[in-house]
C-alpha cells in the first residue's frame, strides 16, 4: 500500500489532506470531528486581535453557482475571521494538539499591518502547540477594508515585512496565504520567500458578486436590502490556483518554495494535480461544506489506489513531476499536428459538434441528411472544440497525425517546422532578433 504520510515543513501528517482556514475549522467541536473522519490536518479559522469580537452579519453569509444538475460549482462568501473569543480558541486549538499529536495544526492569523499586533498576538500562539501559523494575506472582503486580508497581500513590501517579523517573534514554521486578486502571483510569492516565509499557500478566495437579485435589485446575499461583494471558492475556482501554483513552482526565484495548494479540491484527482504541479499537501474547504467530514475517505482511498497503480511508494515520489512540462506558449511543438476522429459506433446524433464547429469555430465537421457526422481534415485545426461538447466521453479523440504525412489543411508535412526557434510567427524568436 502506498504511504500517504507527508512531511511538509517538518509537519507530519497521515496524509496530505488539510482543512482549510474556514467555517469548518472555526471549533473545537468541528476540528475533532474532522479528525476522527479522517483528515491529515486543520488549519484553523482565522484568528484576530484579543478585545472586542468580530461581529459577522446574521443574515445569509453565501451565495452560490450551480450547474445544471444542481451540482454547487462555487460558493461566494462574505464571513469574516473567527467572531468567536481569542482566548477561547487558543485554549480549544491546546486541547486538540494534545489529544491528536499525530494530525497538523495550522493557525490562521489576521491582524493590523503593526508590529506591535504581531509581536503581541504570537507568543499566544506558540504556547498552544500548533505546528505552524499561516499568515491571511487573502481575504478580499470586510477585512480588507479594515487594511488586512488582501489589503496585505497585494502589496509585496507589506508581505515581506509583516513576514520578516513573524520569523523574528514565532519560532515555527511560517506559511503565507496569497490572495489571487493580483494580476502576477509570482511577486507576492518573492515577498515572502525574502521576508523568510517557509512556505506559501494559494489561492484565498476570489473576489467576486455571483448574483444579483432582480426583484430587490441587490447582490446575494442580501442583507435587509443590501449586498457585498465577497470571496469565491469551489470547484469553479480549481483552473485559477492551479495556474497560479505552477507560475510559482516554475519561477526561478521562488523555486523551491514549499506550496500548500488551495482551491476548488473536490477529489483525490484533484489533489493529485494540484501536488505533480509542486504541492506538497492540499487544503480543503467546499468539498467537505457540501458532502460533509467523510468525503476526506474517497480522497484517501482514491489517492493510495493511484498511487499503487503508478508505483509511486510515497507522496514525495510525485510533488512536483508536472513543472516542467508547464513552459511558455513560444516553446510549445509546432510540428505536433493532430486531427479529430468521430467514433460513428458511440456517436448519438446530436449533432452539438456540428453546430459548434460551423456557427463559431472551423467549419470542419459535415453532416450527412441521415445526420452522419466527419470531420473534414482539410480544414480541421484540431481546436478540440468538438471534443469538449460532445456529451458521449471519447465519441470524439484527437489522433496524432504520423510525422511525414502531409497536413491536407496547411499543405506541410508534419515535422516541417524544424527551425521553429527562429520562425517569425515565434513570439520567443522575434523578441529574441529585437
Amino acid at each position: 500500500m502506498a504511504d500517504l504520510t507527508t512531511d511538509f515543513l517538518g509537519i507530519k501528517s497521515p496524509n496530505p489532506f488539510w482543512l482549510a482556514s474556514a467555517p469548518p475549522t472555526d471549533k473545537e467541536y468541528n476540528v475533532r470531528r474532522a479528525f476522527e473522519a479522517g483528515w491529515g490536518g486543520v488549519v484553523w479559522k482565522t484568528l484576530g486581535e484579543a478585545g472586542p469580537p468580530v461581529v459577522n452579519v446574521n443574515g445569509p453569509r453565501y451565495g452560490a453557482i450551480w450547474g445544471a444538475d444542481r451540482r454547487l460549482l462555487g460558493l461566494n462568501n462574505i464571513e469574516l475571521i473567527t467572531d468567536r473569543d481569542l482566548y477561547r480558541n487558543l485554549e480549544e486549538m491546546t486541547l486538540v494538539k494534545k489529544d491528536y499529536p499525530d494530525r497538523a495544526l495550522i493557525a490562521s492569523i489576521m491582524v493590523p499591518c503593526e508590529e506591535a499586533s504581531w509581536k503581541a498576538i504570537l507568543p499566544l500562539v506558540e504556547e498552544t502547540g500548533a505546528d505552524g501559523i499561516e499568515l491571511n494575506f487573502g481575504c478580499p472582503h470586510g477585512m480588507s477594508e479594515r487594511g488586512m486580508g488582501s489589503a496585505v497581500g497585494q502589496v509585496p513590501e507589506y508581505i515581506q515585512m509583516v513576514t520578516e517579523w513573524c520569523k523574528m517573534y514565532y519560532s515555527k514554521p511560517v506559511i503565507v496565504k496569497l490572495t489571487p486578486n493580483i494580476t502576477d502571483i509570482r511577486k507576492p510569492a518573492t515577498a515572502a520567500k525574502l521576508g523568510g516565509a517557509d512556505a506559501v499557500s494559494l489561492i484565498n478566495t476570489i473576489n467576486s458578486i455571483t448574483h444579483v437579485d432582480l426583484d430587490l435589485m441587490a447582490p446575494e446575499p442580501t442583507i435587509d436590502g443590501k449586498g457585498s461583494h465577497g470571496g469565491y471558492c469551489g470547484p469553479a475556482v480549481k483552473p485559477i490556483a492551479l495556474s497560479m501554483v505552477s507560475e510559482i513552482a516554475r519561477n526561478p526565484e521562488t523555486h523551491g518554495l514549499p506550496i500548500s495548494g488551495i482551491g476548488g479540491v473536490t477529489t483525490w484527482r484533484d489533489a493529485a494535480e494540484f501536488m505533480v504541479l509542486g504541492c506538497g499537501n492540499v487544503q480543503v474547504c467546499t468539498a467537505a461544506m457540501t458532502y460533509g467530514f467523510k468525503v476526506v475517505q474517497e480522497m484517501i482511498s482514491g489517492l493510495s489506489q493511484w498511487m499503487d497503480e503508478k508505483g509511486y511508494a510515497s507522496t514525495s515520489d510525485f510533488v512536483g513531476k508536472a513543472v516542467p512540462n508547464v513552459t511558455d506558449w513560444q516553446h510549445l511543438n509546432l510540428n505536433y499536428v493532430t486531427k479529430a476522429r468521430i467514433s460513428q459506433d458511440d456517436c448519438i446524433k446530436c449533432g452539438r459538434c456540428y453546430a459548434a464547429c460551423e456557427d463559431t469555430s472551423h467549419q470542419a465537421i459535415s453532416m450527412s441528411a441521415d445526420r452522419v457526422f466527419e470531420v473534414m481534415d482539410d480544414e480541421c485545426v484540431a481546436c478540440n472544440l468538438c471534443v469538449n461538447v460532445c456529451p458521449v466521453e471519447d465519441c470524439i479523440t484527437m489522433v496524432q497525425l504520423p510525422k511525414g504525412t502531409v497536413d491536407p489543411r496547411t499543405g506541410r508535412e508534419v515535422g516541417d517546422y524544424a527551425n521553429w526557434t527562429t520562425h517569425p510567427n515565434n513570439p520567443g524568436a522575434v523578441k529574441a532578433a529585437e
